[in-house]
C-alpha cells in the first residue's frame, strides 16, 4: 500500500477530535494515509493556510468553506465539505459581572434560550436609558456558526445584533483572558473555552448553542475542490479514516481517553477533566454549582452527525443575506448549495460499516432536497420554532 502524506490543520477545540483520533488511534493508518496535524490559534490562519497550499485539508467552521466559494470577506477559492466533524458543541458565556446583573433581570442557572434572552434585552435597554456604552460580544469569525446562531439569538430575543451591542472576533483560545480583562463582556465559542471561563472565576455560561438551535450544524472537514477533484482517493481514504475516528469519539466508553488525549499541549492542552465537561455534555455553568446536564451538547458521529447537509450549507447562505455580508443571486445560492457534498461522503464509505441504508439515504435526501441542495425554510430545531 502506498503511504499519503496528509497536513491537516485545526484549532484547540473538543470538536477537533476526530482528526486527533485518527492519528492517535489509526484510523487514518489504517486507510494507508501518514497524517500530520498542525495547530493553529485562529480561524483565519486555518482559511490561509488551506487556501496557499499549506494545508490539504482541515477542521473548519460549518460557513466557512461556503463564504471562501463565494468569495466573500477574502479571495475567492472554490472550496467543498465532504463530511461534517460533528452537531453541536458552543456556549455563550458572558462575564461574573454580566451575569449578576443578569441575575437581576430573571436569568437563571441553567435557564432556556428564551429566558435568558428576556434578561439579557433588559440589562441592554437599562444600560441605554443610562447612557452606557453598549455590550461587547465576541465570537469567533464573521462566517461561524457562532457569528449566525449569536446573531438569531440576540434577533429572536428582541435585541438588535448590529446596534444595540457590539460584536467582535477573537480566537476561541483568546476568549476568557479577554473576557478577564474586562475587554468583552461575553463570548459564543466552542468547548472548552466556556468551561475554562467558570474554572477561572472569569465568567459564567449563560446558554449552549444546542439548546438554541438543537442538533446545529458546525464543523465540517474542508478542502480546495481543485485538490480534492486530483486526489479523489486520498479524499475518500480520509473521508473513511475521520468517519470510523467520529463513531469512536461518540462512545461512553471512550470518552475519558479522548479527554486524555485532548489534553496533551500540542492538542486543546487544557485538563481533561474539563473537557470531560463538553464531552460528555455533564455542564458546570456557574462556579460552586452542580454539574448541569445538556443532552447532546456534543456528538461526533451520531444522529447522521457526519452527513454534510446541503440544507446547512444554504441556511448560512441565508444568513449571509440576512446580516448584509452577500447579496442575493441565484448563481450565489448555488454556490452555496453546491459546497456540501452529500455524493462524496456516500460514495466514500459505501461497502463500509458506516455506509448509509438506504432508509437513512432517503430520509436525509428527503429532508436536504437531494444533493444538490434543499430549503433552507425546512431546518428546523430552532429553539423559537423558526428558521429564519
Amino acid at each position: 500500500m502506498t503511504v499519503q502524506q496528509l497536513v491537516l490543520g485545526f484549532v484547540p477545540l473538543l470538536d477537533c477530535a476526530p482528526l486527533v483520533v485518527a492519528l492517535e488511534k489509526g484510523f487514518g493508518a489504517a486507510e494507508g494515509l501518514d497524517l500530520e496535524l498542525a495547530r493553529e490559534n485562529s480561524w483565519a490562519n486555518i482559511r490561509d493556510r488551506v487556501i496557499v497550499g499549506h494545508f490539504h485539508a482541515a477542521h473548519m467552521l460549518g460557513p466557512m468553506p461556503v463564504a471562501s466559494s463565494l468569495g466573500i470577506g477574502h479571495v475567492k477559492i472554490p472550496m467543498i465539505a465532504p463530511m461534517a466533524l460533528g452537531l453541536g458543541g458552543n456556549a455563550i458565556t458572558v462575564s461574573t459581572a454580566l451575569w449578576a446583573d443578569l441575575k437581576v433581570a430573571g436569568a437563571r442557572s441553567g435557564g432556556s434560550p428564551a429566558q435568558q434572552g428576556a434578561a439579557l434585552k433588559q440589562v441592554v435597554q437599562e444600560r441605554c436609558r443610562r447612557g452606557l456604552l453598549p455590550l461587547t460580544l465576541a465570537m469567533v469569525y464573521p462566517f461561524s456558526c457562532h457569528n449566525y446562531e449569536l446573531r438569531y439569538w440576540l434577533a429572536a430575543c428582541g435585541i438588535d445584533p448590529d446596534r444595540e451591542v457590539q460584536l467582535v472576533v477573537l480566537p476561541p483560545p483568546f476568549m476568557v483572558d479577554a473576557l478577564r480583562a474586562g475587554q468583552i463582556d461575553g463570548f459564543c465559542a466552542g468547548e472548552p473555552w466556556n468551561s475554562l471561563a467558570v474554572d477561572q472565576l472569569a465568567g459564567c455560561i449563560l446558554t449552549s448553542t444546542e439548546a438554541i438551535w438543537h442538533h446545529s450544524p458546525e464543523k465540517v472537514l474542508g478542502m480546495r475542490a481543485h485538490w480534492a477533484d486530483a486526489h479523489p482517493a486520498e479524499t475518500s481514504a480520509l473521508v473513511r479514516a475521520l468517519r470510523a475516528a467520529a463513531h469512536w469519539c461518540d462512545r461512553p466508553e471512550n470518552h475519558a481517553e479522548l479527554a486524555e488525549v485532548l489534553a496533551q499541549p500540542h492538542y486543546v492542552g487544557e485538563s481533561a477533566d474539563v473537557l470531560l465537561r463538553g464531552i460528555t455534555g455533564r455542564m458546570v455553568l456557574e462556579a460552586g454549582r452542580e454539574t448541569h446536564p445538556v443532552p447532546d451538547f456534543l456528538t461526533y458521529a451520531d444522529y447522521n452527525a457526519n452527513f454534510p447537509r446541503p440544507r446547512h450549507a444554504l441556511w448560512f447562505y441565508q444568513q449571509m443575506l440576512r446580516w448584509g455580508q452577500l447579496s442575493a443571486s441565484p448563481s450565489a445560492a448555488a454556490v452555496a448549495r453546491s459546497v456540501y457534498r452529500p455524493d462524496l461522503y456516500r460514495a466514500s464509505l459505501d461497502g463500509t460499516p458506516f455506509s448509509l441504508s438506504t432508509d437513512a439515504e432517503r430520509a436525509l435526501e428527503s429532508m436536504d432536497g437531494g444533493d444538490n441542495g434543499g430549503d433552507a425554510d425546512a431546518v428546523r430545531g430552532f429553539f423559537d420554532q423558526a428558521s429564519r
